[in-house]
């Protein structure tokens, strides 16, 4: 399996690019119990929610038939469905599925519902799992940077099933990359990478800060499965 590993220049890269971000934000009360380590989080929280985002929309571009699932819904609404509500995530066209079982939901061949749905529920849910269902962080607020790393590694896994997963007729379960064309379109790639790396550099701070180690041994992006959180 292919695997999204980041060099140390990409690492410091999105590092800077927190930390010039939380330098451009206006001041507020409330930063004072913050932080340098919790406005790095709060930039990288925020980027996140933006690559999501982006690639809900590219996703439903790419997949139009999912979201005529639901003819009631929009590329609009499916977005506050996800980003509009703080917390924990069930939704009854999923069966009340999260994170990880919602994300498998989109490649099953039994599922017959908006599959880029599932994936995007579950992948946000996932993400808002890893920082703990917070969205902004304050000087007795600790991550798990086993969860950020175990994370990553799942963003992998589903940038590997979203490439060499097949329905039963033989075709991706949803389109991403188009590789098969004169200009090939990698842009689904590039997005994940950079999730990647966001989700690796905070937990390579987190473990830093609090002098903890990260178990770097894991088997879930070799063997194409996702791993707990």
């Amino acid at each position: 399996m292919k695997q999204y590993h980041q060099s140390p220049f990409v690492i410091l890269f999105v590092c800077f690019f927190a930390l010039t971000s939380c330098t451009n934000q206006s001041f507020r009360v409330e930063n004072l119990a913050k932080t340098d380590t919790d406005l790095v989080t709060d930039s990288v929280r925020q980027n996140m929610d933006k690559q999501l985002k982006r690639l809900l929309v590219k996703l439903y571009k790419r997949n139009p038939a999912e979201l005529a699932k639901n003819p009631h819904h929009t590329i609009e609404t499916r977005t506050k469905q996800l980003f509009n509500k703080p917390g924990l995530m069930r939704f009854p066209e999923l069966s009340g599925k999260q994170s990880i079982d919602a994300m498998l939901l989109a490649f099953d061949n039994h599922f017959n519902g908006d599959r880029v749905f599932a994936l995007m529920a579950g992948l946000t849910d996932m993400i808002k799992q890893s920082y703990n269902y917070r969205n902004e962080f304050f000087v007795l607020n600790e991550l798990d940077q086993q969860k950020l790393y175990n994370s990553a590694r799942n963003i992998e896994v589903l940038a590997w099933r979203l490439n060499h997963r097949r329905n039963q007729q033989g075709k991706p379960f949803l389109l991403t990359n188009a590789t098969n064309t004169k200009s090939p379109n990698l842009s689904f790639e590039r997005l994940f990478g950079k999730m990647i790396a966001l989700q690796d550099m905070m937990a390579m701070i987190i473990a830093d800060k609090t002098n903890r180690t990260i178990n770097f041994i894991v088997r879930g992006v070799a063997t194409g499965t996702f791993i707990p959180i």
